[in-house]
């Protein structure tokens, strides 16, 4: 029987809103907002959550710490930054938000791709350089939480009587988790992490992504995980679910389009110019393969599309994937709290998920169930 694929959902942290690309109906990161989606995900039966990144974002650390005080059961995927922050200094910020989450941390290196948002940071190094420099950041980083000491020079890093006085809750370390498309990034995916990331690419070409990098993990005896990051748009009917995606896009301007767009293309990002030529800016032919739908990608970076349509063909459609190699869904949807919910209620059940929650109750006769009749 085929392991049910692992559910993970999305913190806000940019905002959130049911318009995107409009201050219409908008929801600022508010730090409450924020804790009700993840006590919410955390009942729902949600693995975890994806915390993004960005001077755009609330910082994902100190938001994390706070969830993680909040919930009890969800992992919190925290992106790991090679360049903006040292490798000692990261691994200290690692075992201790392992220690406060009770184990339940779990890390996504981001390189970056925006060289204008790097060079806030601090970052001035070309696209190869930066993963160079990562590789040598999670060489220090990974031998710091298994216990060593470390003593380094490479070209861009350098350490000397580097340790870590308190180790993580998992060892040697927190999972590491990795997405890019270039050849320098599944290098870094192959040499240090335990699951490979793709966005919401047609299904072919997310097998030829993933046959490449296993390719490239065994090569060092490796096996690696999979995960997917996707939008989704589940409704108890087909139609009611491509009418909400319309309705997500109909306040977005073609003047915010092409901002977007000509933003996007200032990335050197492999991975971002993968999903910009998948709709090419443009609002015609959005539904680039059977229920996948790349409206997103108009005015979002990064993860751009979505799967649309009622839960048994978005089921149907989460399958194929699987079937290449797919064994995590880190999804999201606008806005986010309601369609958690829509979600776990319409979609869970068809893959085989879901979760009791605590203090939960049968239903008797009146308004939320039917009691049967009895006879004398």
């Amino acid at each position: 029987m085929t392991k049910p694929l692992t559910m993970f959902w999305f913190i806000p942290t940019q905002g959130d809103g049911t318009y995107i690309g409009s201050s219409e109906g908008h929801r600022p990161a508010d730090p409450l907002y924020l804790e009700q989606v993840a006590i919410a995900v955390d009942r729902l039966g949600f693995e975890g959550v994806l915390l993004p990144t960005g001077k755009g974002c609330e910082e994902s650390w100190i938001v994390a710490t706070a969830l993680a005080t909040a919930t009890e059961r969800l992992k919190f995927l925290v992106a790991l930054r090679p360049g903006v922050t040292s490798p000692a200094f990261a691994a200290r910020q690692a075992a201790a938000l392992d220690r406060i989450s009770r184990g339940r941390l779990l890390l996504n290196v981001v390189v970056g791709g925006d060289a204008a948002e790097l060079a806030g940071d601090g970052v001035f190094l070309d696209h190869d350089a930066r993963y160079a420099q990562a590789d040598e950041f999670l060489t220090v980083w990974r031998k710091l939480l298994s216990g060593e000491r470390v003593d380094f020079e490479g070209e861009h890093l350098k350490a000397i009587g580097a340790e870590l006085a308190f180790p993580p809750v998992q060892r040697p370390h927190p999972p590491l988790w990795f997405g890019g498309s270039s050849d320098a990034a599944i290098e870094i995916a192959a040499d240090h992490t335990e699951v490979y990331l793709t966005w919401g690419e047609p299904v072919d070409q997310v097998a030829e992504k993933i046959a490449r990098v296993r390719a490239a993990a065994a090569k060092r005896g490796k096996t690696l995980r999979f995960g997917l990051r996707l939008h989704l748009i589940v409704r108890e009917t087909a139609a009611e679910a491509w009418a909400a995606a319309d309705r997500l896009i109909s306040r977005v301007s073609d003047e915010a389009i092409a901002a977007t767009q000509a933003m996007a293309a200032k990335s050197d990002s492999v991975g971002q110019k993968r999903m910009t030529a998948l709709h090419g800016g443009k609002r015609e032919n959005l539904e680039i393969a059977p229920n996948l739908w790349a409206g997103l990608g108009l005015v979002r970076k990064g993860a751009g599309t979505a799967l649309v349509g009622d839960p048994a063909t978005v089921a149907e459609r989460l399958r194929e994937y699987q079937a290449v190699g797919i064994d995590t869904i880190i999804a999201s949807g606008y806005p986010h709290l309601e369609e958690a919910f829509k979600v776990a209620e319409l979609l869970f059940p068809n893959l085989g998920l879901g979760r009791e929650p605590s203090g939960a109750h049968a239903t008797i006769g009146g308004e939320f169930g039917v009691k049967a009749a009895t006879t004398s």
